[in-house]
């Protein structure tokens, strides 16, 4: 039987997304091991979970322009598509509470990108990465969530994309080991 809560966790997945259940007005997974849970067609879901993105499970990058705390990742964005001289993409893109935006795209065959957060991003202040990563991969709030009385909505209503050439070398992690790094000096 369908109920409200399966009917908009299966919406998400149709896009091609790998769905799990986050906490019900919240943000973090509603069970241990969400990565096994994730799935793009859920049979089943919790009364008033909201739903959770598997990055790794989607095969998703997730662009988190944040407009909160002084920062500006829509204007932050804006100014890298301006760089390129693109506009804004048309992919599966979600206000978020806070008047920033999901901004979806296919992960990069044969790329790793890691997500990171709180201006760690090479992309600059205000915009965190939600990726698949090295091992079991970042999540984001999905589509029809619902956090403080405020929803997670669909703006642009758009396949995922594949992400374009020109951001996939600033998403690179900064180091691709996790082993101990050596200096050396030129001419010594």
């Amino acid at each position: 039987m369908l109920t409200p809560d399966l009917t908009a966790a299966a919406a998400v997945a149709a896009r091609g997304l790998a769905v799990f259940p986050l906490e019900p007005g919240g943000r973090r997974p509603a069970c241990s091991g969400w990565q096994l849970a994730a799935t793009p067609a859920p049979a089943s879901w919790p009364a008033g979970a909201n739903i959770g993105v598997a990055c790794r499970a989607s095969g998703v990058v997730v662009l988190d322009l944040d407009v909160k705390n002084g920062d500006d990742g829509l204007g932050t964005f804006s100014w890298w598509l301006a760089r390129h001289r693109e506009q804004w993409p048309n992919t599966l893109t979600v206000a978020t509470p806070s008047g920033g935006r999901h901004v979806y795209y296919r992960a990069p065959a044969g790329h790793v990108v890691v997500s990171s957060s709180g201006g760690a991003t090479r992309l600059g202040p205000g915009i965190d990465v939600r990726a698949p990563g090295r091992r079991t991969g970042g999540w984001t709030v999905g589509p029809d969530s619902q956090i403080g009385g405020a929803r997670y909505e669909v703006v642009r209503d758009a396949p995922v994309r594949d992400l374009p050439g020109w951001l996939v070398p600033l998403l690179r992690p900064r180091r691709l080991s996790s082993g101990p790094t050596t200096r050396t000096s030129v001419g010594v």
